[in-house]
C-alpha cells in the first residue's frame, strides 16, 4: 500500500506504484444480514464492498467445524477447510475474485501458485467459462499439478524459487489475459474474509480465543483480520480473537519479522520444507500481517520439520486427513499450550486449510515414518 485509491469498479491487480492493493474493512453486517438460504460462503454476500450480479460458485465454504481431542488432553476446534469443492480454503478467494472479474468483463486470467492457489483459480476458471493459465514452480507436487490439468488450464512450470513463476506470470500479464493472483488481488482477500464471519456463525454468533492459521502469502490471516475487524465494527464481536501464524522453521520469514520487532524483512536461512504450501521466501503483505498480530494480541509460531510430521501424524490418526501444510498450525497449537500463551479453556480454532488428497504419497510416507 502507498496512499494511493482506485475506484472498485475498475479491475486491476497493483497499484500504480507496483505494489499490492488493499480494501480496508467494511462496517461489517449483522446476523440478520445473512442469507440463511445460501448454503455458501455467498450467503454474506451483504459483506462484500461491490455488487456481484452472477457469481461462480460450487458451494465453497459452510465447511465443518470439529471438536476433537489433542494429544494432550486439550480439544480445540478444527476448521476443515479442506471440505471446499478444489481442496483447499484458497476457493473462498477464488470463488469471490474471479466472480468480481468476470462480473467485469475479464474472461481470461493468469495466476502464479505452488499449488492449492492454481488449483483453485484452475477449477474455479473453469466453472465461470474463463481461460487460465498457471505458472507453478517446476517442483510442484504432481498431485496439484494433475488437478490444474485436470480443470483444462495451461501450465508453464518454472525453474528456481517461487519468486520466479510471479516473475514469469506478470511478464506475460498483457493483452486480455488479466493477473489474477491471490497473492496481489484485493478482491481474493474478500473471499477469505468470510472464514471469519463463518466462524462467528459457527459458534452462536460470537468469536474465538484464538485463531491459528498456517502463512504464506496470508491471504487466510488476512481474510480473519478483515472479517473479524468488520464484525467488531458492526458491534456483532465485543472484541478481536487473537491471530497466530504457524510457519515451518525452514520458511519463516513472517516470524523472523515479528519476533525481531519489526514489519520489515529480517533475514533468516531458507531451506526446503515439507510444507510447501507456505514456501513463501518474501512475502508482499508481510506488513500487513505484522500488523494483524499485532492489533488482535497474537504471535508467530516458527515450527521445526519434526514437530510438523508429528503434528500431520495425530491429524491423521483422528480422521483428519491433511496435507503437511495445514499439520503446522497444529503443530503450532501444541507449542502455544506448552508456552502458556493460549490456555486448554480457551475457544480456539485450527484453521486446516488443504487436503491430504494433495499429496497422499508423502503424506503416507511421513506417517509411517513416525509409527515405524
Amino acid at each position: 500500500m502507498d496512499g494511493s485509491t482506485y475506484p472498485l469498479d475498475v479491475p486491476r491487480w497493483r497499484s500504480a506504484a507496483g505494489r499490492p492493493l488493499w480494501i480496508d474493512p467494511g462496517p461489517g453486517i449483522g446476523r440478520d444480514d445473512v442469507d440463511g438460504a445460501e448454503r455458501s460462503l455467498w450467503r454474506y454476500r451483504a459483506a462484500f464492498p461491490v455488487d456481484i450480479a452472477a457469481p461462480i460458485t460450487m458451494g465453497e465454504g459452510f465447511t465443518p467445524l470439529v471438536e476433537h481431542e489433542w494429544v494432550d488432553g486439550s480439544r480445540p476446534l478444527f476448521k476443515a477447510e479442506w471440505f471446499s469443492p478444489t481442496g483447499s480454503f484458497k476457493d473462498r478467494g477464488s470463488s469471490v475474485m474471479l466472480s468480481y472479474l468476470r462480473d467485469r468483463g475479464i474472461s481470461s486470467v493468469l495466476e502464479d501458485s505452488s499449488g492449492n492457489g492454481g488449483s483453485s483459480v484452475a477449477g474455479y476458471g473453469a466453472a465461470g467459462g474463463m481461460r487460465v493459465k498457471i505458472f507453478a514452480p517446476a517442483s510442484t507436487s504432481p498431485a496439484k499439478i494433475a488437478q490444474v490439468r485436470a480443470y483444462g488450464a495451461d501450465v508453464e512450470l518454472v525453474e528456481g524459487p517461487r519468486e520466479e513463476s510471479q516473475n514469469a506470470a506478470i511478464r506475460q500479464a498483457t493483452g486480455d489475459a488479466f493477473y489474477a493472483s491471490h497473492n496481489w488481488q484485493a478482491f481474493f482477500l474478500q473471499g477469505t474474509k468470510t472464514q471469519a464471519y463463518e466462524l462467528w456463525e459457527n459458534l452462536g454468533f460470537r468469536a474465538p480465543d484464538n485463531v491459528i492459521v498456517s502463512v504464506g502469502a496470508g491471504s487466510s490471516l488476512l481474510g480473519c483480520y478483515l472479517g473479524f475487524r468488520e464484525l467488531l465494527n458492526a458491534g456483532q464481536i465485543a472484541r478481536m480473537p487473537r491471530l497466530f501464524a504457524a510457519q515451518p522453521l525452514n520458511c519463516s520469514p513472517v516470524d523472523a519479522s515479528f519476533t525481531a520487532g519489526v514489519d520489515v524483512p529480517v533475514a533468516r536461512p531458507v531451506r526446503p520444507t515439507i510444507a510447501e504450501g507456505t514456501a513463501i521466501a518474501h512475502p508482499l503483505r508481510l506488513t500487513q500481517m505484522i500488523t494483524a498480530l499485532r492489533e488482535t494480541g497474537g504471535a508467530t509460531v516458527a515450527i521445526p520439520e519434526e514437530d510438523i510430521v508429528r503434528a500431520l501424524d495425530a491429524l491423521c490418526s483422528r480422521g483428519l486427513f491433511v496435507e503437511p501444510t495445514s499439520a503446522s498450525a497444529a503443530a503450532a497449537y501444541s507449542t502455544l499450550l506448552r508456552s502458556g500463551s493460549i490456555t486448554p479453556a480457551e475457544t480456539t480454532v485450527v484453521m486446516l486449510s488443504g487436503s491430504g488428497l494433495k499429496a497422499a504419497p508423502l503424506v503416507l510416507d511421513l506417517v509411517e515414518g513416525v509409527r515405524a
